[in-house]
C-alpha cells in the first residue's frame, strides 16, 4: 500500500463520504451555501456549492493537501526546482507568462530575459505579416497561415485561436494541420494561394514523425504551384531547437523561433508556439492572454489553499476519482467559441496524469487522472446529457459560461444561461419517485401506468458540477482559465505523488511507430513480432504492392 491510502486522513475521508447526505439535504440545512462555496479570483468566478461536499469535507481535503506538502511542491515549481525527476527537468510554463521585472534563475541563466527576447522576435515579426511589409515571392502579401505541427504544437494554437475568433485580424486565416493523414494536409491546401501562404513548422527536434512529413508535403505543394527552393525563406517559419536542420531545410535563421526543455508541449502556447496565435490576434491581445495566465499564477502560488481555486478545483476532482469511483469527468462550455476546450482540457490532463506509479516508482494503490471529454451546450443535452442525469455512472462535471456574449442576438444568450443552470440544478436536485407522480396527476394515464412510467422519470441527482462564469470571452480571461486548469492538474498529481510532467506512454507509441513503419516498407521483418502486428502488415502490404 501507498503511503497515501494507509494515512489516517485519506481514511478519514473514506467514512466520511460515505456518510454525506444527499446535496438536497445540504442546501436545505444551510441558505448560506451558495455564498460560502463560491470564490472569485482573476475575473473568473468559480460556484462549487452543488459538490458533494459539506464543511467537514473540505476541511479533510484541506488537511490531506498539507499532509502531501502541496504548498511546498507549488514553491519548488515555482521556484525551478527539478520536478520532472524522470527527464531531469524543472517544469517553468510559469515563466512564459513572467512579466518583465521578475527574474527566474535556471543553471545561473535568467530565463525571462531569454523568454522577453522570444517575445520581441514574435512582436517583429507578427508586425511585418499584419502590415503586409512582409511579402510572398511573387510580391503579394500573406493571407493565410498554416500550422504544423502535433499534440501541444497543435492543440493548443488551434484552440485558442478559435476561442479567441473575435480578435481575429480579418485580413488573414489560419489553418492548423496535425494529423498525418494525407487527407488532413491535402483538404487544407486546396483553397489556398501558395503565393500568399505562411507556413509555421513547429517541432523541437524539426524531426518530429508526423510534423516533418506533412512539412515536407507542404513544401512539395509550395514547389509544384510555382515556388522554389530560394522563395523557402519567405514562406516558411520554425519553432525549434534544432537550428541547423530548419536552415537546411531552406528556413531562414532570422525566422527560427526557439523552445526550451523546460517547457512540455502541452504547456508551450505561451511560448513561441503560440506564434500562429499571436499572428492572429495581434502581439497585444496575445501579451494579454499571457497576462490572464499570469494573474492566476500568483493567485495559485500566493493564496491559502482554502481560497485557492486550483486547489479547490483539483481537491474536488481528487475526491470523486478516489472516494466515489469516478471515472470520467465532463466539460460543458455554453459558449461557441470555446468549443473546442474540451478537448483541450483532456490532453492536458490525461496526458499529465496518467500514470500508475509514484515518484519513487510505487505502484499506485488508487485511481489517477479521470477519462476527459465533453462538448458544447446546449447541444449536449439533447445526447449524452441524458447519461449524465440518468446513467448509473457517477460523471462530475465543469460548466463554462462567459456572461456576455461577443455575439448578442435576441434571446439567444439568455436561453443559452437558462440551459447551463438549469442543467447544473437537474444534476444537483433529480426527481423523485413522488415528484415524477405529481408531474403525471393530470395526465389520462392509469394510475398503474402513472406509477409505472413514474420510475422512469425518477432521477437521483446529487451529481456533482462546477459553474465557471466570466463576464466576457476575453484574452486575458481565457488565460486565466487555461491556467486555472493547468494549475488544477498540478495539484491532483502533487497530491498523488505523481509525475505530471513526462509522458512515457506517448513516447512508447512514437517507438513503436517508427518500428512498425519500417515493416510496412519491407526493409524489416515483420515476422519477428506479434501474429496479430504481423498479419495487419501484411494485409497493408498487399493492397500496396
Amino acid at each position: 500500500m501507498t503511503e497515501l491510502t494507509q494515512s489516517q486522513t485519506w481514511n478519514e475521508l473514506v467514512a466520511h463520504t460515505e456518510a454525506l447526505p444527499h446535496m438536497r439535504a445540504l442546501f436545505e440545512s444551510d441558505p448560506q451555501r451558495f455564498d460560502k462555496m463560491s470564490t472569485t479570483a482573476c475575473d473568473l468566478f468559480l460556484d462549487y456549492s452543488k459538490n458533494r461536499a459539506s464543511e467537514e469535507t473540505l476541511s479533510l481535503l484541506f488537511k490531506l493537501a498539507e499532509e502531501c506538502k502541496l504548498e511546498s511542491k507549488i514553491k519548488a515549481m515555482f521556484d525551478g526546482d527539478v520536478i520532472n525527476t524522470t527527464e531531469k527537468r524543472a517544469v517553468l510554463h510559469t515563466a512564459l507568462r513572467a512579466t518583465p521585472g521578475q527574474k527566474i534563475l535556471l543553471d545561473g541563466v535568467d530565463i525571462v530575459q531569454e523568454v522577453q527576447q522570444a517575445q520581441a522576435q514574435m512582436a517583429s515579426f507578427v508586425s511585418s505579416i499584419t502590415s503586409g511589409d512582409w511579402k510572398g515571392y511573387t510580391g503579394k502579401p500573406i493571407t493565410d497561415i498554416v500550422s504544423i505541427g502535433i499534440g501541444g504544437s497543435f492543440l493548443g494554437p488551434k484552440i485558442v485561436s478559435q476561442a479567441l475568433r473575435p480578435y481575429w485580424n480579418k485580413a488573414l486565416n489560419c489553418h492548423f494541420v496535425g494529423n498525418v493523414d494525407g487527407t488532413s494536409i491535402t483538404e487544407k491546401l486546396k483553397p489556398l494561394d501558395a503565393e500568399t501562404t505562411l507556413f509555421i513548422m513547429s517541432s523541437k527536434s524539426f524531426g518530429t514523425q508526423e510534423t516533418l512529413t506533412n512539412t515536407l508535403s507542404a513544401k512539395d505543394w509550395f514547389i509544384q504551384q510555382g515556388g522554389t527552393q530560394s522563395d523557402i525563406a519567405q514562406h516558411f517559419v520554425a519553432v525549434t531547437s534544432n537550428v541547423a536542420k530548419a536552415t537546411e531545410f531552406g528556413i531562414d535563421a532570422n525566422n527560427i523561433f526557439p523552445m526550451w526543455d523546460w517547457v512540455g508541449g502541452r504547456y508551450s502556447l505561451w511560448s513561441a508556439i503560440g506564434l500562429p496565435i499571436a499572428l492572429m490576434i495581434g502581439m497585444d491581445n496575445f501579451r494579454e492572454l499571457l497576462n490572464g495566465a499570469h494573474q492566476m499564477d500568483q493567485h495559485f502560488a500566493n493564496t491559502p489553499l482554502s481560497e485557492n481555486m486550483p486547489v479547490i478545483m483539483g481537491l474536488f476532482s481528487l475526491l470523486y476519482g478516489n472516494f466515489h469511483n469516478a471515472q470520467s469527468h465532463v466539460v460543458l462550455t455554453y459558449d461557441h467559441y470555446l468549443r473546442g476546450l474540451p478537448a483541450y482540457f483532456q490532453q492536458l490532463d490525461m496526458e499529465s496524469n496518467g500514470k500508475s506509479v509514484t515518484l519513487d516508482g510505487t505502484q499506485v494503490d488508487f485511481s489517477t487522472g479521470p477519462v476527459i471529454w465533453g462538448g458544447e451546450g446546449t447541444n449536449g443535452q439533447h445526447a449524452y446529457h441524458q447519461l449524465l442525469h440518468q446513467g448509473t455512472a457517477l460523471i462530475p462535471a465543469d460548466f463554462i459560461m462567459p456572461l456576455k456574449s461577443h455575439n448578442p442576438l435576441g434571446e439567444h444568450h439568455k436561453q443559452l444561461a437558462s440551459n447551463c443552470f438549469g442543467q447544473t440544478q437537474a444534476l444537483m436536485q433529480g426527481r423523485s419517485y413522488e415528484e415524477s407522480l405529481t408531474e403525471l396527476a393530470g395526465s389520462t394515464l392509469s394510475e398503474n401506468d402513472k406509477r409505472t412510467i413514474a420510475k422512469h422519470k425518477v432521477m437521483q441527482g446529487n451529481k456533482p458540477s462546477n459553474t465557471i462564469l466570466m463576464d466576457k470571452l476575453t484574452p486575458a480571461t481565457l488565460g486565466s482559465l487555461i491556467a486555472l486548469y493547468e494549475h488544477r492538474t498540478f495539484v491532483q498529481g502533487a497530491i498523488w505523488d505523481i509525475n505530471s510532467f513526462d509522458q512515457w506512454g506517448v513516447e512508447l507509441g512514437k517507438n513503436l511507430g517508427n518500428d512498425v513503419l519500417e515493416r510496412l516498407s519491407a526493409t524489416a521483418d515483420a515476422t519477428e513480432l506479434d501474429s496479430s502486428s504481423n498479419g495487419l502488415i501484411n494485409m497493408f502490404r498487399q493492397q500496396t504492392i
